[in-house]
Formats: structure tokens, sequence, C-alpha cells
């Protein structure tokens, strides 16, 4: 065992001499060359580097500087952070606001649709597909909410009401050129008695016709009954035709329209995108006449042509963003008043007119009387009733106003030459 332990001496010993340099702090540093100077061992400097190194990439030390910078004085000044840091950097600027720009341009000029007949241009951000899953899905609902009271199919309110409606849509199907699908909504076998105040539809056809003769012989509408006008129609009408612009009427390309009779005192009408028209009874027990009912009818099915649900949610979406902008300088109560006065409201309104004009020539073309619709907005507003402000605070314009507008010569004298057309048996190809 002697060899054993003479070998671990003379390993131990030649570790101590290893260990036992002197050592220089790191902080001096001597000269190589000087012959008097310690020599450094090889560890060491490269201990001392790799301690340098690590210092100069400090994150304490070097990311802080992210934070500031320092101007030709020597003054430290912290950076701005956050959308101010791009904000303020005038090239960044620049190229946010063309960019932001090119997009709403693209979209804006995109969705442009050119109202048919009146040649209006309106933006529509909503598809023509959505805008009927909307139609679809909220004629649903009504059927839901008035389950029980729609009358059978085979009534003969119903019939009339069908037969009405189907005039309307033909007359839609002219403007086309194309070929449409007329469906009935298949009913239950559930049976309702009629309504209460209704008269037979030979007596309300006869009572008309005692009145349109009367209407003749006493030509009440005459030019110079003039008190309103359409310029606004016949102005776009005129751009429209001088840009050759084309109606849009994709949207109602594969309508599958259906009608419905609802047994309820609603005196009222609508008809939901994808042509599905819902009539209420207690609109019957006020307008028996069938030009009558024709003139509500187009009505609410021009809402459908000119696709006025669909503007009406696109403009929605820029007066909410508008509103949140104001929100910034403004009152909540004082944007939502001004915005309502002054934007939904008038918009509102506008849309009803144009759905009037396109309506009365509907109604004309499917061979119904048009100098009966002064005479049904005139009743409307005895039965609704309104007052001095409502053509200001509604979101239709009153009675008295819409009756007025149609009596303007150049609306009328359009659809009285398509209705005198059709009563002679020529008929007409459309005007959307």
């Amino acid at each position: 065992m002697g060899w054993y332990r003479r070998s671990t001496r003379f390993i131990s010993d030649a570790f101590r001499r290893h260990t036992s340099a002197p050592r220089i702090p790191l902080h001096e540093s001597p000269s190589l060359s000087s012959s008097s100077a310690p020599r450094i061992s090889q560890p060491i400097l490269s201990l001392r580097h790799s301690l340098a190194q690590n210092q100069r990439k400090s994150p304490l030390i070097d990311g802080a500087k992210r934070f500031y910078y320092v101007d030709r004085n020597k003054v430290h000044h912290f950076k701005p952070r956050g959308y101010k840091r791009w904000s303020q950097n005038p090239r960044i600027l620049f190229s946010m606001v063309l960019v932001g720009s090119g997009v709403v341009i693209t979209v804006y000029f995109g969705n442009l649709e050119t109202v048919p007949y009146t040649k209006r241009t309106h933006f529509v951000l909503l598809s023509s597909s959505l805008e009927k899953q909307l139609g679809e899905s909220n004629f649903k609902t009504v059927i839901s909410q008035y389950k029980g009271k729609i009358v059978p199919p085979l009534h003969p309110e119903s019939i009339r009401v069908q037969k009405i409606a189907q005039d309307i849509v033909e007359a839609v199907q002219k403007g086309l050129r194309k070929e449409q699908v007329w469906t009935d909504l298949g009913y239950s076998s559930e049976s309702l008695e009629p309504p209460q105040n209704a008269h037979k539809p030979e007596e309300a056809v006869g009572a008309f016709g005692a009145d349109e003769d009367r209407w003749i012989a006493e030509d009440k509408w005459r030019k110079e009954d003039e008190i309103l006008d359409d310029g606004w129609v016949q102005q776009s009408r005129k751009k429209g035709q001088e840009v050759g612009a084309k109606s849009q009427t994709s949207h109602l390309e594969g309508f599958k329209w259906e009608v419905i009779l609802v047994n309820d005192p609603t005196v009222n009408a609508l008809c939901l995108p994808g042509g599905k028209i819902v009539v209420f009874t207690g609109l019957l027990n006020h307008f028996r006449a069938d030009a009558e009912i024709a003139t509500i009818i187009g009505h609410e099915v021009a809402h459908v042509v000119a696709r006025h649900a669909a503007e009406n949610i696109s403009k929605n979406v820029w007066l909410t963003i508008m509103q949140l902008i104001l929100y910034q300088f403004f009152m909540p109560d004082v944007v939502n008043t001004m915005s309502n006065l002054f934007l939904r409201l008038p918009f509102s309104r506008r849309m009803e007119l144009e759905a009037d004009y396109i309506g009365v020539l509907l109604s004309a073309s499917a061979g119904y009387d048009p100098r009966v619709a002064p005479q049904v907005y005139d009743k409307l507003q005895q039965v609704g009733g309104s007052s001095a402000l409502h053509d200001y605070l509604a979101t239709h314009p009153s009675g008295k106003k819409r009756a007025k507008l149609l009596s303007e010569a150049k609306v009328m004298e359009e659809a009285l030459s398509i209705y005198r057309e059709v009563q002679a048996g020529r008929g007409v190809k459309g005007f959307l």
C-alpha cells in the first residue's frame, strides 16, 4: 500500500502549488510588459473578460436606454410610449391616414348601388343573401307571434289580398323581365271567422267604381293643384341617365313571394326582404277598395325593391361610429337627440317618400288607378292622427304631406300614363 500513499501525496502537493499563486484584484490593470509585475494566469483573464461582457449586456443597464434619449445638451428625455409613439412620427402618421382612407374609399364605392326608378345612389353594406336571411327570420317570428290568427288561404278575404299582392309582384317582374316564383305559405287546417266589419269584395269594388267615375268626371287631379314637387327625384333620374347608371335589381332575383293575412285590428301591412308580405285585417276594415289596398301593398313592396332595410342598417353603422366619436366632446344625450333629429329621422322620411313614388308606379303597372294614392294617405292620417310636428319628429311624413307630394304632376303623370297603357291592354315593359 506504500505506492498508493506516495501517489496520493504527490497529487495533493501539485494541487496546492497550482492554487497558491498570488491573486490580483480585478480593478487593477498591471502592464504585461513590465518585468516587475506578477504574471496573470489565463483563467483569470478569461473571467475578467466574461464579467465585462455580461456587464455591458445587462438588461438593467442597456434595457433602460430604450425608454429615454439624450439630446445634444446631454439632457435625458423619456421616449413616448403607446399610440403617441407613432402618432408623433409624421411618416408613420401619413402612412396610417393614407391606408385608412384607401380602405374607406374602397369599401364605400365598392358598395354603392342605384335605386330603381329614382336612380338615387345609396350605400349598402349588407349583402343581398344576408338581407334575405334576415327577412325570412323576421317572417318566422311574425308567424310565431300571430299563431292562431293567420287567416286560411282559401278564405275570401285572404284570396282577395293574395290576388292584389300577386298583381303588384307581376308588376315588379315586368321590370325585372325575368320569371319569378310565386308560392303560398302552407297553412294548417285552422279556420277563422271573417272580420266583423268586413264587407263583401263585390260591394267594395262596386263602391269604388262609383267613386272612380266621380273622380274622372270632376277631374280632381289637375296640374294646377301642384303644391309641392319631387325635384330631387327628377334631378337624381337625370343625373343617373347622364352617367349611365344601371338600377340594382339583382337582389330581387330568386324571390319566393309569400303573402299572409293576419286577423288583427292593427292598421298596417309590411313586406320583408325576400318577398314576405303580411297584411292585417285592421287595414281592410278602413280600406275596402282594391286600389287602396294595392297602393299600400305597392308602397311596402317598394321598400324591398329599393333595399331600404339594408340601407338603414348600413347607415346605422356609420351613425353609431360618428356618435362614439362625438361622445368624447359632447354629452351622450345631446349627441343622441341631435343625430335623431338631423340624421336618422330625415333619412327615414326620405325613404318613405321614395317608397311612395315607386309604389304608386307599381300599383299603376298592376292595373290600379294611381289617383287613389293621395286619398289613401289622407285617410291614414285620419286613422292614425298626426300633429304639426309630425313632419319633424316622426319616421314617416304626415299623410297630408305625402298626399301633396303624390299629387305632383311629374310623378302622377307618369303613373297615369302607365295605368292607361295597362287599361288599353298594351301594358308596359316595366319602369325599373
